[in-house]
């Protein structure tokens, strides 16, 4: 029984069966055409299938390159094609090759155009590892390897005389010299941690536990920056322990940050090592104006994209925006998922001295709260305290109609609790456990938190102390 096969529009078409019938009967076998058989998922073949005339073992394809009214026309004819038992081909992963011109203004269209006539090769250093990231900036390409940073000549070449001076000079080359940067420091491989914006690039060197920017002063390691011992250890964790994680980076553009995503492995989220169960995905950033991280954030992205000046990322393969302006949605919620917003400070003054904590302040919104106050007065000793709840969760209506504050209080515009211990007592104390305002030692830890109740607002916080009195055991 014959197949009626119909068409969108007039062509020339070419018309392919999509079981093979003399080799395997019972198996479709998909040969790339356009559409997808019923029965066959990608390109895997299925068994069972019963070859039929009914149309669904049949495909069409279009016989004109880029289905143009009378462009070229594919052959009908027989299609030869070889296979090498012993292919000659090899990877030059050190390498780059260019082709012929492309002109949209002339319709000249070389792309396809490799001549061996031509020096058409660049190729850099190897013992530098693989290229892994080709940059264009103005007139210069940046090649990024694994362990070096070059920058490559476009359209110009490098004229150096005998007491090592050089000029640049109008040259007929495509990729002229390739001249690198100063420092042993590549892109690893993971390109994509790269993100520019204006002269500035940023990327990471797993291999040199380093968090780098490019610009015009070359080469400036930005994880010195007071996070030395932190990249140290989360990078090598991601290459030792989890094995190959990657590292997503991207610009904020509005807050004007460079982000970046440490992530583990697929593979290592499925079966996280013994030694280390615990998941190594974090995002941070850094800031220019204070030449620091300054924050990290709850969202891990596959990937960061900055447009005009919105930020957004991509997580599961849908886009999200970020700083979107829609009043009354909670703040801090990434992918569908609410976080809090927490700050830790260390409390150290006259460090050697005993101390009680007796309040808690800060100068900020209303919102936050403390859920935690540590203060170690030993290796083994640890006073804690009940949480301090925000102005608004702490408010409660007591007798004759007045309203009281269980947590923070507000006066002339500052917050401000007191400390009620809540710590058993411990052995040698004049005044036990919880019968004693305050907490006592000689560094205090306090994390300060937003509560549950004010994220559709912003809150802002900028500063948090504490009164004490000096003590004695």
């Amino acid at each position: 029984m014959g197949a009626i096969v119909e068409v969108s529009y007039f062509n020339a078409f070419l018309l392919k069966k999509t079981v093979d019938t003399n080799l395997n009967p019972d198996k479709a076998v998909w040969n790339g055409s356009f559409g997808i058989p019923t029965g066959v998922a990608g390109a895997t073949p299925v068994t069972n299938v019963t070859p039929s005339e009914d149309g669904t073992s049949w495909v069409v394809e279009e016989s004109r390159i880029r289905g143009g009214y009378n462009n070229t026309n594919v052959d009908y004819g027989v299609k030869a094609y070889l296979v090498e038992d012993n292919p000659n081909a090899s990877f030059r992963i050190n390498a780059m090759i260019y082709s012929g011109i492309y002109n949209s203004r002339t319709g000249i269209n070389n792309t396809n155009v490799f001549s061996v006539g031509e020096d058409i090769t660049k190729a850099v250093d190897p013992a530098n590892g693989s290229i892994q990231k080709l940059y264009a900036e103005d007139t210069n390409l940046i090649v990024f390897q694994e362990s070096k940073v070059s920058r490559a000549l476009i359209d110009k070449d490098a004229i150096y005389s005998a007491e090592g001076g050089g000029s640049i000079t109008n040259s007929n080359l495509v990729i002229g010299t390739i001249q690198p940067y100063a420092g042993e420091f590549g892109i690893s491989t993971n390109p994509e941690s790269f993100a520019s914006y204006g002269y500035q690039k940023y990327f990471t060197d797993k291999n040199r536990n380093s968090v780098l920017r490019l610009s015009m002063d070359g080469i400036t390691e930005i994880s010195n920056n007071g996070m030395t011992d932190f990249f140290r250890d989360e990078f090598g964790i991601l290459d030792t322990v989890y094995g190959n994680g990657k590292a997503v980076g991207g610009y904020d553009i509005y807050t004007k940050q460079y982000v970046l995503s440490l992530q583990q492995s697929e593979q290592s989220i499925a079966t996280p090592p013994v030694s280390n169960p615990t998941p190594l995905s974090f995002t941070t950033s850094f800031d220019e104006r204070v030449l620091g991280f300054p924050s990290f954030f709850s969202y891990i992205p596959d990937q960061i994209l900055s447009i005009q000046s919105n930020y957004y990322t991509f997580k599961g393969g849908s886009i999200f925006q970020h700083y979107a302006p829609f009043e009354g949605y909670p703040r801090n919620n990434f992918y569908g998922v609410q976080h809090d917003s927490s700050i830790t400070f260390v409390f150290n003054p006259k460090v050697s001295m005993s101390k009680v904590f007796k309040t808690i302040n800060y100068e900020g919104s209303n919102g936050w709260e403390v859920p935690t106050f540590n203060a170690n007065r030993s290796f083994e000793l640890k006073d804690t305290i009940s949480p301090v709840l925000s102005y608004t969760d702490g408010a409660y209506v007591g007798d004759f109609g007045y309203t009281y504050y269980a947590g923070f209080d507000r006066k002339e515009g500052k917050y401000m609790a007191n400390l009620v211990n809540a710590s058993p007592a411990t052995q040698g104390e004049i005044v036990f456990g919880d019968s004693m305002t305050g907490v006592k030692g000689y560094i205090a830890t306090v994390t300060i938190k937003s509560d549950t109740t004010s994220r559709t607002g912003a809150m802002e916080l900028f500063a948090v102390s504490s009164q004490y009195v000096e003590s004695a055991y």
